[in-house]
C-alpha cells in the first residue's frame, strides 16, 4: 500500500525554509516520492491552522518512512525545525 507524507508548517524564517525545501525535494525524489500538494490554496476547517501544507505520495508506507529516516533527510531536518513550526505524519493508504 502507498504512503502519504503529510506536512504542515508555519514559516518563521522563509529564506532558510526555502533552502530546506529545495534540499528536501531532492531527497524525496531519491526515495520515489511525488509531490501532490506543495503549498497552494487551502481552507482550514478544524484544528490548528498551518499556512503551508504539503502532501507527498510514496510507492509504499515503508518507502515514505525510509525517506524521513534517511541520512539525507536527517541532515537537513534541523534547518526546517529552526525555520518553521511543523507537523508531519505518514499515513498508509489503499491504492
Amino acid at each position: 500500500m502507498a504512503g502519504l507524507w503529510i506536512a504542515h508548517a508555519n514559516l518563521q524564517d522563509p529564506d532558510t525554509y526555502a533552502e530546506y525545501s529545495k534540499a528536501a525535494g531532492e531527497v524525496v525524489a531519491a526515495h520515489d516520492g511525488v509531490f501532490l500538494a506543495r503549498g497552494g490554496n487551502y481552507r482550514q476547517l478544524e484544528g490548528k491552522e498551518f499556512a503551508r501544507n504539503v502532501v507527498i505520495r510514496f510507492p509504499t508506507f515503508a518507502r515514505a518512512l525510509e525517506c524521513y529516516e534517511s541520512d539525507g533527510y536527517q541532515a537537513i531536518v534541523d534547518k526546517a525545525t529552526g525555520a518553521a513550526e511543523r507537523s508531519i505524519v505518514i499515513v498508509e493508504i489503499d491504492d
